[in-house]
């Protein structure tokens, strides 16, 4: 988008309402229900140009670097295609040349308060339902030099939370540094003014080691939250969605980060009807989810993904309902443990960063909360008005079973 604005285009990010001379649809190519949700929004598009409302429509992204092919085949109406790494193909196609000088700049489409940044590309792990590998590659790191200043060039624009993200943040570093890079990064992110909140998202279990833990405890800066998947917790599953880590390591770790960070929030996923997972397999996930407790859960049901290791060696043998039905169940589990946890902090004090008012309330979160997939804090004020983008501490008052309700008092 940078590049695009600095070339001359205005630049709109806005799909309720669409109306111009050249839509960029960025598609999904890594579970069903994305690589349909990415062709409805191409199918739209194309309604939107026999109505006259969009000249020209190109496609770009994952979907597009699978099955670019069948894409062009099904819907010749989009007028061009460009795969993951294409953006100097797509600048050419609109007469522009890509500008390296740019590279660390952006343009906002979340709130100005908060940016995700992307310290890797691919992925080196090898599980059998994941298809990623063969979208985006190798693991390729970032320069610890390029995502501090762009870390730099978000604060200055008014960023107060950092969320890191990558396909494996725990790999950070070992191809381009020939070592695990992510602490000395850490280290460097905690440096910038303006910077409040540096949160970890997708840290594969394996190589969350004891340095990690220490430094999320010790550090102002660091959330007190990690995503760490762990997919499953059956020693059989684990094998065959090739996973690399086994129950009992997995248990070991979270008993470790519960012990030396108390106040953790962890937030991992889950796979269910994965080939061969059979009722004993998924009643021993179910209890793991019962006994541990995870402050956020996320749950999908397994796919076959074309070119993956399940996909050419294993048969999708557990039947759709079954898989929705397991899927219901963890989700209704998860309610009652979220209940109860928020529970917990009721008439407790939490920092939270407001995002957005909403009716009546402002709508924040603390930093156990990540935006977009975590539950929120409904927060008034009867004396001030609060602003995005700003902490204030709320006292929690009130809770139902995933949303948090609280008050601030000047």
């Amino acid at each position: 988008m940078t590049q695009l604005i600095a070339r001359g285009h205005q630049l709109r990010i806005d799909p309720a309402r669409v109306n111009a001379d050249l839509l960029i649809v960025n598609t999904c190519g890594f579970i069903h229900d994305a690589m349909e949700e990415s062709i409805n929004v191409l199918l739209e598009a194309i309604e939107a140009r026999n109505a006259g409302r969009i000249k020209k429509i190109m496609a770009m992204g994952c979907l597009v670097q699978r099955y670019r092919k069948d894409l062009q085949t099904e819907l010749p109406e989009v007028d061009d295609w460009f795969g993951v790494d294409e953006l100097a193909g797509l600048l050419k196609s609109l007469g522009s040349e890509f500008n390296p000088e740019l590279l660390n700049q952006r343009i906002h489409s979340t709130p100005r308060h908060y940016a995700y940044l992307k310290i890797s590309e691919g992925c080196n792990r090898n599980c059998a339902f994941c298809a990623i590998p063969a979208i985006r590659g190798k693991y390729v790191s970032r320069s610890i030099e390029d995502l501090v200043s762009e870390a730099k060039f978000l604060a200055s624009k008014g960023v107060r939370e950092l969320i890191l993200i990558a396909q494996d943040l725990s790999y950070y570093g070992r191809d381009r540094y020939r070592k695990s890079m992510l602490l000395p990064l850490l280290n460097q992110l905690e440096e910038i003014t303006g910077i409040e909140w540096i949160r970890l998202h997708y840290a594969y279990p394996n190589d969350v080691n004891s340095q990690l833990i220490k430094k999320i405890a010790s550090s102002e800066k660091i959330c007190n939250y990690l995503d760490i998947p762990v997919q499953h917790i059956s020693n059989r599953m684990l094998r065959k969605m090739k996973r690399g880590i086994s129950k009992e390591r997995t248990q070991s770790l979270i008993q470790q980060l519960r012990e030396e960070i108390p106040n953790l929030s962890l937030r991992t996923t889950l796979l269910v009807g994965h080939p061969g997972e059979t009722d004993r397999d998924f009643e021993e996930l179910r209890a793991f989810v019962e006994q541990v407790r995870f402050d956020r859960l996320g749950i999908f049901t397994y796919s076959p993904e074309e070119g993956t290791y399940a996909d050419t060696h294993y048969e999708d043998d557990v039947p759709d309902e079954i898989k929705q039905e397991r899927l219901s169940i963890l989700m209704e589990t998860q309610q009652k443990i979220s209940a109860g946890l928020n529970q917990e902090k009721v008439g407790k004090q939490l920092k939270v960063l407001i995002d957005r008012k909403e009716g009546n309330y402002y709508v924040g979160r603390s930093e156990y909360d990540s935006p977009e997939v975590d539950p929120e804090i409904l927060v008034t004020s009867e004396h001030r008005q609060l602003r995005n983008g700003r902490f204030y501490q709320v006292k929690i008052t009130a809770f139902s079973d995933y949303d948090l309700f609280g008050t601030v008092d000047f």
